[in-house]
């Protein structure tokens, strides 16, 4: 395959995974805004939300202030961040056009409605559309999609690139997902394992559509232990860090099986499966969870790196 199709199908991959996932940053925020900030703390729920995004230095020269109304356009309608919904389906639209040929016709049409769902959006009034409307909007959306490339692709190296593509950007999703709970305050130390804390949590499980799974898995009981297990080390959780790590590697193992040569991307993500595969939770908690995934999101950096010079950028090594 072309490295120039490889690349826009890797990148459509990402781009519709990231739109989800300021999608459900938006969900986290609004959720816990509506608690009372209680005790005399302080917390900004939309600050950790732009934290955790990446975004807050742009926000911060658009907008200054961090008021909701504002970081939910920031996050979905605003073409000035690239991260935003908007500008992610516009991007994977863009991609799906150069590289028509390679996609199905139900892939194309699903990312083609997407992208003229958002134009008819930014004609609407924004009083009429609630974050609720918007996020579940992306949610379906992006799972069509999703959907429509699992059910209709051929399995060749394009249907790898796009599932690298999928599978990188979903371990980064999660990573800063998990991460918005460093970044919102307790109003004092005296409300870990509180009823606000379990809240937050529970928000956190229920924004990644993973709360029922966890009750499966875990019996309803919360702990910070017990949700961190489940969304960076429990195979059986399809958006865990581990799930996300071992299904890059699937698909980079049979990039090497058909191109007849392993590289720095396959070593790199079999270390990066293997360091999770030792790592207990208590480890994660001693060495700080804020600072775990934070050296969990540059080797993921650094992967996609990988995959971009070597796979995408046309260099045999």
């Amino acid at each position: 395959m072309l490295s120039r199709t490889a690349g826009h199908l890797f990148w459509i991959a990402r781009y519709i995974e990231r739109a989800e996932t300021n999608a459900r940053l938006l969900e986290v925020g609004a959720r816990n805004a509506l608690i009372p900030n209680i005790g005399g703390g302080f917390r900004n729920d939309w600050e950790s939300v732009l934290q955790t995004s990446g975004g807050a230095q742009g926000f911060a020269e658009k907008y200054g202030d961090v008021v909701q109304r504002n970081v939910e356009t920031w996050l979905f309608f605003d073409r000035d961040n690239p991260s935003s919904v908007a500008s992610c389906i516009h991007s994977a639209r863009e991609g799906g056009r150069v590289v028509r040929t390679a996609l199905t016709t139900q892939v194309w049409d699903a990312v083609n409605s997407a992208f003229q769902d958002m134009q008819e959006f930014a004609r609407t009034e924004r009083s009429s559309l609630s974050v609720s409307d918007l996020t579940d909007w992306t949610l379906r959306t992006t799972a069509l999609i999703r959907g429509s490339a699992l059910n209709t692709q051929l399995r060749n190296d394009g249907y790898d690139f796009t599932n690298i593509g999928h599978y990188i950007e979903r371990a980064d999703s999660t990573a800063r997902l998990l991460d918005v709970k460093y970044y919102v305050l307790l109003p004092n130390v005296a409300y870990v394992g509180s009823g606000l804390d379990n809240y937050q949590w529970r928000t956190l499980l229920r924004a990644m559509s993973s709360n029922r799974a966890f009750n499966w898995a875990y019996g309803g009981e919360i702990s910070p232990a017990k949700i961190v297990d489940f969304l960076v080390l429990n195979r059986a959780c399809p958006r865990s860090l581990m799930s996300a790590a071992e299904g890059a590697a699937e698909h980079l193992d049979r990039l090497a099986r058909s191109y007849g040569r392993s590289t720095e991307a396959q070593t790199r993500v079999r270390d990066m499966v293997g360091n999770l595969s030792e790592v207990q939770v208590q480890d994660i908690f001693d060495e700080g969870l804020h600072e775990f995934l934070g050296r969990f999101m540059g080797d993921l950096a650094a992967l996609g790196g990988d995959v971009q010079r070597i796979y995408l950028s046309g260099e045999t090594r």
